[in-house]
């Protein structure tokens, strides 16, 4: 944990993702990276040089109509002393039953992110804090590539001018294998996804296909996140620019 607090520091720390006294909503889905995420930040807090408040967000899409068990995660959030706020909705049945959408996640995505960017300023929120991690970075920039023709990927931090919200990604220095490494010696409470398309999606080929080309080059993420670098590919260069 402490390796991974470190890595996040770094982040946070080059792209000035957080300002002083700032409330920052966690997103938490359930998954192990956002449980991290969570317990990372949370001990970080506590000798940070920018002091920062947290609350845990979570929005349930009520998958095959039942709503998800998240009992565990509301007990370490009391542990970790943040506050646990769910919002149950109907997404689930609108996208799978109603609308039966033959490609699912975008929207999916984007009404999740919606009723997110909502509850953090329901809650005071400046920041929302996002559990993307390095990998998660590399897919998407072979995602955008190999699919849309385009060079691109998330923003290390970003800002929603009509919300007013900082979107920061604090693991984007943290490899997948090191969160996954937490969430099993913290035995963190995961929450499986019940998404009937979990699995079936082109990040996941996307995650196949890159490990494969891994066998071949090894230091393959270490080159795509130092090239969007070198090329500030989408703010990763530095710290983007604040409003105003």
């Amino acid at each position: 944990m402490q390796q991974m607090m470190g890595r996040m520091r770094a982040a946070m720390q080059r792209y000035e993702m957080i300002q002083p006294g700032e409330r920052v909503a966690v997103g938490v889905s359930g998954g192990k990276d956002s449980l991290a995420l969570l317990c990372a930040l949370a001990g970080l807090r506590e000798y940070y040089p920018t002091p920062f408040e947290l609350v845990a967000l979570t929005v349930d899409p009520q998958f095959g109509g039942a709503p998800a068990d998240y009992s565990q995660i509301r007990e370490l959030c009391r542990r970790l002393g943040v506050p646990f706020v769910v919002r149950r909705s109907g997404l689930g049945q609108l996208i799978f039953e109603q609308r039966k959408e033959p490609n699912p996640c975008s929207l999916c995505a984007r009404m999740r992110r919606g009723m997110l960017h909502n509850m953090a300023l329901e809650h005071h929120c400046g920041a929302i804090a996002l559990g993307h991690h390095l990998d998660d970075a590399v897919h998407t920039f072979f995602m955008n590539l190999f699919q849309g023709g385009s060079i691109g990927c998330f923003s290390p931090k970003s800002y929603l001018s009509r919300k007013g919200l900082w979107l920061i990604r604090p693991m984007i220095f943290c490899e997948e294998k090191e969160v996954a490494s937490v969430a099993r010696r913290y035995r963190l409470p995961v929450v499986k996804s019940a998404c009937p398309a979990d699995g079936c999606t082109a990040r996941q080929r996307t995650k196949e296909l890159t490990a494969r080309l891994e066998q071949e080059y090894p230091d393959l993420k270490a080159k795509v996140i130092g090239a969007m670098q070198r090329a500030d590919v989408d703010g990763w260069g530095g710290c983007p620019g604040c409003p105003g």
